[in-house]
This record gives C-alpha cells, structure tokens and sequence, in this order.
C-alpha cells in the first residue's frame, strides 16, 4: 500500500466461479474513509495464432455480458493459480482453434480494469501452427476464421472489435513482428 492510503479491513461479499468480490475498508493520511470494491481474478493467458501466410486466427463466441458474439484471440482463465501463462495459452490455443504450436513466445502482459480488478493476462504469439483438434468445453460454441492484421485493425478503427485483450495484442503484435 502507499503511505497515503491503507486498507483497514477486507470482506468476502460474493463467491462466483472465476471471480470473487470483495468490499475494502480503506482508511486515507486525511483521516476519510471509504468502502471500495475489489474483484479477484486467478489470471489468465491468450494467443495470437500466426497462420503461415501472415494471417492470425480469431475465434467468435458469444458473451453474456455484452449479450452477442465478439471477435477475439484464444484466450482462458489459469486452471489454477500459479499455473504458467505459457501452459494456459497453449492449452486455450488448441482447444478454442484446433491448432498446437511448439513456438510460443511472450509478447505482453496487461491488466484489464485496473480500478477494481487484479485480473493479469498474458498474451503470447503462436507461430508454426500444427492442425490438431478442438477440445471445446461442454459450454463453448467457437467459431474460427482467419484474418489479416490490417483487417483486424480496421474492424479494431471501426469499433467492430473493442476486447481490450485483442486490440492489445494485435497491435502489440504489429509493432514488434511487422514493422
């Protein structure tokens, strides 16, 4: 914590299945008080499948949140915390896309929504795909297809594509691998 701001207490106000909410007591230097929220989050790890042809494969599903289907890179929760970003992207590369890569390399780590959030993604580039199969869970509908980068950023530049973790690693990647 900082010098400025302390928390005097923390209480579990809900228990979900990749989150928990929390109510922080928090106490400033100024003598104020107020009561923050706070939401965990174990991590998670996504990909930015490189297609031999340049091409980066996106996945579409659906998110209950937004109540439609977006268009994002491959991505899923840690199967636990502590579980290696590169094992996770890895295993969300092949079950959400159908391909495997023995050619995974880091690209960038972010936080979501760092106000509230402790949520941590790395994202990881995929190169030298292998078809192998989908191994979707019981609730994923996926569909795959393949773009261009410049395709992507135009849907990006249109607001056609707002997932903060795709528009990250698209142009992340971009910058690194092809300029």
């Amino acid at each position: 914590m900082s010098d400025e701001v302390r928390r005097v207490k923390r209480e579990l106000a809900y228990e979900g299945t990749i989150l928990n909410v929390y109510r922080d007591y928090m106490e400033f230097a100024n003598g104020n008080h107020a009561v923050w929220d706070y939401i965990h989050h174990d991590g998670a790890a996504a990909v930015v499948p490189v297609m031999d042809d340049g091409r980066l494969l996106m996945v579409k599903q659906y998110r209950n949140a937004l109540e439609r289907d977006t268009l994002e890179i491959p991505a899923g929760k840690l199967d636990a915390p502590g579980e290696p970003g590169l094992e996770c992207a890895s295993r969300e590369l092949e079950e959400e896309t159908g391909y495997r890569s023995e050619n995974l390399k880091w690209l960038i780590t972010l936080r979501t929504t760092v106000a509230f959030c402790n949520e941590r993604v790395e994202i990881f580039v995929a190169k030298d795909l292998i078809p192998s199969h989908q191994n979707l869970d019981e609730d994923e509908f996926v569909d795959v297809k393949a773009y261009s980068v410049q395709e992507l950023k135009e849907m990006i530049f249109t607001g056609k594509i707002e997932d903060s973790k795709t528009i990250a690693a698209i142009l992340a990647y971009e910058s690194k691998y092809l300029r």
